[in-house]
Order: C-alpha cells, then structure tokens, then sequence
C-alpha cells in the first residue's frame, strides 16, 4: 500500500489560498475528524524570528484558517509548543507572530510549560529512550487521545541529516531535557514515531517550503526561497520526500530507513504515491552543515571528548552548555551573521510579507 503526499506551488499572493487547496488535496478530513481534538504542534527552533527556522505566520494561518472555514470548531483546536534548555515558547509565539494570528482566529496558545506531564505506560519496545532515561520519562498529558497536525518546515539539520513532521514531535513529547536524546537521535526518531503511534488516533502534516533552511540547521542556516508546500497523512514520507527535494537520498538517512523497516511510514519514493507537482527533477543541492555548537555538542557525546560527557552534560555543571548556546546563537551569530541575512531576506517577496504580518499587528 502506498502513502500519499501532495506539493504545491505557491507564492506570497495565493498562499492563504494554497494551504486550503494544498489541505484539500490531501483529503486531510479523511484522517483528521471536526469531531475530536486536534493538537497543532508548532515548531519552534529559536525564540526569534529567522526564516525557515520556525512555523511561519502564512502557514500557521493557512491551516487554521482552511480548519475554521471546514468546520472545526475553536474550542476543538489546541495551538501548542514546548521549551527547550535555550527556547522559550510564550516569547516564541511572540516574535514569530503566532500570538496575534491566534488571537484574530480566537484561539488560544498554550505553551506546554504550562499543562499537566505525565508517566505513561507505552506498549512499545523502544530502542533508546529507556536507556537515555531509566528512571522514565513523562509526557504532556494534554496529547493523549488527541489527533495531531504538525507544522514544520524544511530544513537541514546538524543532529539528524534533515529534521521535519517526524522531529516536530521531539519538541512535544519530550521535555527541555530532550537534548540528553541527541546522542542516539536517530533511533529517538523512531521511538517518537512509536510513542505518537500509541498517543494520537491520528497524525497529519503540514510542511512549508516557501523558504527553506540549508546548511547549519535548525538555526543558523540560509534561507532559500523555493515556493513549495506539502501535506500528508504519513509523518515518514513527507519527510521523504522533502529531503529528495533538498537533495538528499531519504533511505540513506537512518532514521527515514529504520521507521521504513518497522512500517512505520513509507521512506521508498517507489512506494510514495506524490500528489500536485512534478518534483522528479527538483534536487536543492542542500548540504547539512553542523553550527559551533552542535558540533561542539557531538565532540562530547560522541568524539574525542566524550570522556567529559558525564561531567559536562550531566553533572551540575551542565548549566554552561545553554549558556554557551545562547552566547553563540543570540548575542554573537544573530546580530551580526543573522542581521546581515535577516536584511537580503527583508527584501524577498517572503521577507515583505513577513513585514505586513508585522504592520497587520501593530495597526490593531
């Protein structure tokens, strides 16, 4: 049996009008029921705004707009988003503008700092979560029973090869302490894929590929305006596809082909049946690079030093790690490299409509 994946073109004008098209084509109401609850995860990779490393406004929008009008009630929809050890996700919602898009639809944020965590009793046998956590592990309680559709965005990762609708559920289901997972993150990719199997009577994604993220992903990339926006029922294979349209071969990243292996989803684009576009020539070019810190990061869990892993990242000096992150990313890499590209970006089409979210919300 194959899975479905649809993409699009689009372009600033339509895209209001695209995700609804893009939604419908996806016969997503097959898979994601008025009736019930539905969480929508949002991604959030840093506090501020840069293009293609966080849900952007035109796609939160899009969805939520294209729901209300098919029918699903406000009270229904729960917007969410977690912390990390250097994400903050009321500050989040803030500058990525998420807050006054919910505001206008009458929805209300909820950042998972705020619900209820809970141990839960999965069925399934996970290949490292037990061992990164032997004590266990909660999640929020707010997930369970409930539908989801997660927004994410394409983009190059430095921990995972590619990161999308898959690694989304990495910033829900797991705590700020979730880095500890980086270590084995492919094989936490898949015990994510079973813990949402067992979690959520159904999963849907909704990816934006307008500007996407190459290079030192989840954060500091550079933004390509491609134009692309895909949907589909199977978390696996949207994230197929967008790395074959970042240019990468999907079997050949590890955690596309274990979830293949244990049916989890489709990562053979002989078995994905691709909806809208024809993207068998399309290929980005994309290259995962790794960020000072992620490589960093990988120096003490995985290379030379993770002699000092213990003492650096468990201990009570672990505190230095964020601390350098935030160093790095938001008072060294931001307002110098970041502004720099933040300018070319402002005078994209997606960088002016970016700009009219930014004047929509001040004039109200």
């Amino acid at each position: 049996m194959t899975s479905k994946v649809v993409v699009i073109r689009t372009s600033p004008a339509t895209i209001l009008l695209d995700y609804q098209r893009l939604l419908h084509l996806a016969e997503y109401e097959k898979y994601i029921s008025k009736y019930k609850d539905t969480i929508l995860k949002l991604n959030l990779s840093w506090n501020k705004f840069f293009p293609a490393s966080n849900t952007p406004p035109w796609q939160l929008e899009g969805v939520i707009k294209t729901l209300l009008e098919d029918g699903f009630a406000k009270e229904k929809i729960f917007p969410v988003e977690n912390k990390t050890v250097v994400t903050d996700p009321i500050q989040g919602a803030k500058n990525n503008l998420w807050a006054p898009i919910l505001k206008q639809y009458g929805l209300t944020f909820i950042p998972l700092t705020q619900v209820e965590w809970t141990k839960y009793e999965f069925k399934a046998e996970f290949l490292k979560l037990n061992q990164i956590f032997p004590e266990g592990f909660e999640i929020p309680k707010i997930f369970i029973g409930k539908q989801i559709i997660h927004l994410p965005t394409v983009k190059t990762h430095g921990h995972s090869v590619t990161t999308g609708a898959i690694k989304n559920s990495f910033g829900g289901l797991l705590k700020e302490v979730r880095h500890y997972a980086h270590k084995y993150i492919h094989e936490v990719l898949v015990d994510l894929m079973l813990m949402q199997k067992e979690l959520h009577p159904s999963m849907f994604a909704v990816m934006d590929g307008t500007v996407c993220g190459d290079g030192a992903g989840p954060r500091t990339m550079t933004p390509v305006t491609k134009n692309y926006i895909l949907a589909s029922a199977d978390q696996v294979a949207i994230d197929t596809v967008a790395a074959k349209m970042m240019g990468f071969n999907p079997m050949e990243i590890p955690y596309l082909r274990m979830c293949h292996e244990r049916g989890l989803g489709k990562a053979d684009l002989k078995e994905i049946e691709l909806i809208g576009e024809n993207i068998s020539g399309v290929n980005f070019g994309f290259t995962t690079k790794k960020s000072l810190v992620i490589w960093g990061d990988q120096l003490l869990r995985k290379g030379p030093l993770k002699f000092l892993e213990k003492t650096a990242l468990h201990s009570p000096l672990k505190f230095w790690a964020p601390m350098a992150s935030n160093i790095y990313h938001d008072w060294f890499w931001y307002p110098t490299i970041g502004q720099l590209i933040k300018r070319k970006f402002k005078k994209t089409e997606w960088g002016r409509l970016f700009q009219n979210y930014k004047q929509r919300n001040r004039s109200k």
